[in-house]
């Protein structure tokens, strides 16, 4: 009985220990099944994991083994962080994230997280770091967030957060780096952030924040890092603000703050290594108390009103970039440039940019022994005087040395030739005297050389043949003489300007101009040039202005100048040019300026096309032997050769009788066709194009494209289809793109009209070129109707920028001089369009795929199906032919916001295009991307990051391969310029946009001379 009991009483102790167990490892797994169930959650709202890091998330395995998942061993293995950055993970935070109740670090950095951030993340009182930057949230900023009182680091920078900073955030007293630019956060900054005591970062620049800086900050003593630039902020700084001793970065570029800087700011900010107040409207002098300031790197004041000397800079041995351009410094006497002599301490100089003050005095010659590491010195426009000395040959590194627009005198140091660097030099609107050096030519990197409006005199050194990269050379108004040398005139790199007008040259124009086949303009008048043209002028296919009046150039035009196909501007006036106007010149379709004046022509003014019909467009005045021509030009009739009367006669009624008949057989063959065709519909007519460019048959097209094959099939749009084909024209075989219109489809018909009518009278080298046309029916008795171009090798910009993932072809990534020459392609296409068409015309379809590339990867505009002609009278705004009624006006992401409110087409609409097409180009980004929704597009994004994170946004395959610092420099500086043209243009509103194509050309290719110098 006894051990009966005894069985019983151990039973029953088992049976409750076990339960006892049981229940402790159900509380114990309680908390871990909810982070597991947390965990899978989050999971199911990734959308998109290419590198499957969530396939370990399964039940065969631990979650506390999961990829990313770390956890505590102290508390019965909870997760304590959850780390997935940089894995391309795309979908929406799950709110379950709240649940992982002792999460200490939360890293998504470089995702493509899109939606709101959770406002559950309030509940993880853990949580130390919160790194959400670099992907696509959008949305405020819970307020919740400010629940997590033991945070250390938030950092949401590069993301679309909208809304208020906030002010809640001022309760998180461990708070170190509070990270939140690159948004579009709004208000104004909240002065509650003065209380984060622990605060050592804070970085709220490129968003749209306004009103002024906070006095509060001033309270953030452990402060190191402070950038509030790329807003709206307006005021002055707190005092308290330059008390912050610790501070060693301190940026509020690109804002409208004002007031003077602090006579102590070295003395309170010892520590400074950045000081950036560029852009904005501070006056007042540089205070001296900078020097003190030992640790500045980085010194930018440009574009302010600060007057006054440069203080003394010796004891800023680190610094490496100084840029006060756009300011008032200086006072035009000597002394002014003490500094630059301070500055030979500095032996990490890379930048030096002081143009565009009211320095005056000399050069002093300690300049040579700025440091080695030198790469840009401008000191253009002022008032320097004095002479350039001798030793500047020993900043061997030196790109850009730009020093026009001074006083300087005495000769070009020779010793320029050892700047072997050297690919821009400007020296010109001097009074330099002396001949050019022939050490020159040794600087065989230049690109672009200044030498103009200065008093050299002598030859042009035969030795600037060496400079075989030179695109820009202006030797203008000068007293240079002699024979022009024909290793010069005859450099093939030449492409933007050869200027030598203004000087006393003789002798003939040397027959090696016919190598200036890419040269865009051509100056040498205001000479003593004699002789005949040469012959192989004609060759010079890309002249748009070719100036050479006043001289004494004889004989007649010769017939080989037909070749001009792009000029605009022909001046031949004061010369002694005789013979007939060749009619050939009506024919050059840009041609807008003509001067014939002050010469010995005699004989009919043609009457044809071109400028002759325009008298504003030319100019014959001192011809007395020339007649006829358009009324307005108010010249004498042109008298009837003798006899011509009766021979005239006798020909008219044999005309008239023929005339007759072919008009009788016209007829009826005519009415036969009509009335036996099994065609129902009416025949659309191909406007007048066939009288400009021969049209081929459907036959030869069936036979050109393989029966249009599916594989000579290279791409399809709105209006049709492309097709690869081979045109044999006279037994010579040429490669052809066939666009065939899909007349089924409403506006197809329409879209072939109009373009028909761009194509009419239009030809520029960055336009795609008409070849012939089709308006004909198939052998099945339906319209059909093609235009066929010239095939263009390297395919089109988009599949560029965005290779499809089928693309058989390896391609490279467009670097950035190729993009930067096709923008420029592109813009010179419009400019010529809007401004240089007898009748302007508005593209209305921009975007990469319409931007075709030959083998030289040159641009060529394509597709004009939506094109319109804008009213001569007013000039913008009205569409007055008949496409009118095609009511797309554009492809979604590049047509300008007004056009979907019903407004009229106009150039601004292109520009906008151009624009975003350009942000696109760089960026790497089509505007259509799924990260943009709500506020955040293409343009918004780029404006956000603009300036100080353009390098972050930009497309990433510029750099592959690598590149050294200071390339890596330059490149940043010409980005930023290039953006901020695209951002201009891409304004939302049309009158918030750059006004014209032109300003965008000219501004793209002055950034191009940066980027290659």
């Amino acid at each position: 009985m006894g051990v009966l009991v005894l069985k019983l009483i151990l039973l029953i102790y088992s049976l409750v220990n076990g339960a006892l167990l049981v229940c402790s490892m159900q509380m114990g797994l309680g908390g871990n099944e909810t982070d597991r169930l947390a965990l899978l959650a989050i999971k199911a709202q990734i959308k998109q994991d290419p590198h499957n890091v969530t396939s370990s998330w399964n039940e065969s395995t631990h979650f506390c083994l999961w990829h990313g998942v770390t956890c505590s061993r102290r508390h019965r293995q909870r997760v304590t962080k959850l780390d997935l950055q940089s894995q391309k993970l795309a979908g929406s935070l799950s709110p379950h994230i709240g649940n992982l109740s002792f999460l200490k670090e939360l890293e998504l950095v470089n995702n493509s997280f899109t939606n709101g951030i959770p406002p559950e993340i309030g509940h993880l009182r853990r949580l130390q770091v919160l790194s959400l930057d670099n992907n696509s949230f959008g949305g405020p900023i819970p307020y919740n967030i400010s629940y997590c009182s033991n945070l250390i680091y938030i950092y949401f920078e590069s993301n679309q957060l909208v809304g208020k900073i906030p002010s809640g955030f001022g309760s998180l007293s461990k708070l170190r780096e509070l990270i939140l630019q690159v948004n579009n956060l709004t208000g104004e900054i909240p002065p509650s952030l003065g209380n984060l005591s622990s605060l050592e970062a804070l970085a709220l620049s490129a968003n749209n924040l306004v009103g002024s800086i906070p006095s509060s900050l001033g309270q953030l003593k452990n402060l190191t890092f402070l950038s509030l630039g790329l807003n709206n902020l307006s005021g002055t700084i707190p005092p308290s603000i330059y008390n912050l001793s610790a501070l060693d970065t301190f940026s509020v570029a690109f804002n409208q703050i004002q007031g003077r800087l602090p006579s102590d700011l070295g003395k309170t900010l010892p520590n400074l290594q950045i000081f950036n107040i560029g852009i904005n409207q501070f006056f007042g002098s540089i205070p001296l108390s900078l020097s003190n300031a030992t640790s500045l790197r980085v010194l930018e004041i440009q574009y302010n009103n600060l007057t006054g000397q440069v203080p003394d800079f010796r004891k800023l041995h680190d610094l490496e970039r100084f840029v006060s351009q756009q300011n008032h410094l200086g006072s035009g006497t000597d002394g002014d440039l003490n500094f630059v002599s301070d500055l030979t301490n500095a032996t990490e100089l890379k930048q030096l940019i002081i143009n565009d003050n009211h320095f005056g005095g000399t050069l002093p010659t300690s300049i040579s022994n700025l440091s080695t590491k030198l790469e840009m010195f401008w000191f253009y426009r002022n008032q320097i005087h004095g002479s350039i000395p001798t030793d500047i040959g020993n900043l061997a590194n030196l790109e850009s040395l730009l020093m026009g627009e001074n006083s300087l005198t005495g000769n070009i140091p020779t010793e320029i030739q050892k700047l072997s660097s050297l690919v821009e030099l400007d020296i010109s609107i001097n009074p330099l005297s002396g001949s050019i050096p022939s050490s020159l030519g040794n600087l065989t990197k230049l690109y672009n050389l200044f030498l103009q409006g200065n008093n050299l005199e002598g030859v042009i050194p035969s030795s600037l043949g060496n400079c075989q990269r030179l695109i820009l050379l202006d030797l203008s108004n000068n007293k240079l003489s002699g024979a022009i040398p024909p290793q010069v005139i005859g450099l093939p790199s030449l492409s933007q300007l050869l200027n030598l007008s203004t000087n006393n040259f003789t002798g003939s124009l040397p027959m090696e101009v016919g190598k200036l086949k890419s040269l865009g303009v051509l100056d040498v008048s205001n000479n003593m040039l004699s002789g005949e043209l040469p012959s192989s002028l004609g060759s010079c296919e890309s002249l748009e202005v070719l100036q050479l009046q006043d001289n004494f150039f004889e004989g007649s035009i010769p017939s080989s100048m037909i070749g001009l196909k792009a000029i605009e501007e022909l001046d031949l006036s004061r010369n002694k040019f005789s013979g007939e106007i060749p009619k050939f010149l009506g024919d050059f379709v840009f041609l807008n300026k003509l001067d014939l004046s002050f010469n010995e022509f005699w004989g009919a003014v043609p009457t044809g096309g071109g400028a002759f019909k325009n008298a504003s467009a030319i100019s014959i005045t001192g011809n007395t032997k020339l007649c006829g021509g358009i009324a307005d030009l108010q010249l004498p009739k042109c008298k009837s050769q003798k006899g011509g009367s009766s021979r005239s006669s006798k020909l008219i009624i044999p005309l008239v009788l023929s005339g007759i008949g072919l008009l009788v057989i016209v007829t009826v063959m005519s009415y036969f066709f009509l009335c036996s065709s099994r065609r129902k519909r009416k025949e659309i007519p191909l406007s007048t194009l066939a009288n400009h460019f021969l049209q081929v048959s459907y036959a030869t097209l069936l036979r050109a494209t393989d029966e249009f094959s599916s594989a000579n099939l290279i791409g399809a749009g709105s209006f049709g289809s492309v097709y690869k084909g081979i045109l044999d024209d006279n037994d010579k075989r040429q490669l052809v793109a066939v666009k065939v219109f899909n007349l089924l489809r409403h506006g197809g018909s329409k879209s072939f009209t109009a373009e028909c009518e761009a194509l009419r009278n239009i030809k520029h080298r960055n336009l795609v070129e008409i070849i012939t046309a089709c308006s004909s029916v198939d052998f099945h008795g339906n319209d059909f109707k093609a235009l066929v171009y010239k095939y263009m090798d390297r395919g089109s910009l988009e599949e560029w920028l965005h290779p499809p993932t089928e693309i058989e072809e390896v391609r490279e990534a467009l670097n950035l001089e190729q993009r930067l020459d096709i923008a420029i392609d592109v813009a010179c296409a419009l400019d010529y369009l809007h401004n240089h068409c007898e009748t302007p015309i508005v593209h209305c379809d921009l975007k990469p795929s319409n931007v075709l590339l030959d083998n030289e990867m040159t641009g060529h505009v394509s597709d004009f199906g939506l094109a319109r002609f804008l009213s001569q009278e007013a000039g913008i705004n009205v569409s007055n032919n008949h496409t009118s009624s095609i009511g797309i006006k554009g492809s979604v992401g590049y047509a300008a916001p007004e056009y979907g409110m019903g407004s009229e087409v106009s150039t601004n609409g292109d520009v906008y295009s151009f624009g975003i097409l350009l942000l696109e180009m760089f960026a790497g980004k089509r505007p259509t991307d799924d990260m943009f929704n709500g506020d955040l597009n293409l343009h918004t994004l780029v404006k956000m990051a603009f300036s100080n994170r353009v390098m972050e946004i930009v497309d990433s395959t510029l750099f592959e391969g690598g590149t050294n610092e200071r390339r890596v420099q330059k490149i940043e500086v010409c980005l930023n310029l290039i953006l901020r043209i695209g951002i201009e243009c891409s304004a939302e509103s049309p009158t918030n946009r750059l006004k014209n194509i032109s300003d965008a050309a000219s501004e793209l290719h002055s950034i191009r001379d940066v980027l290659l110098g």
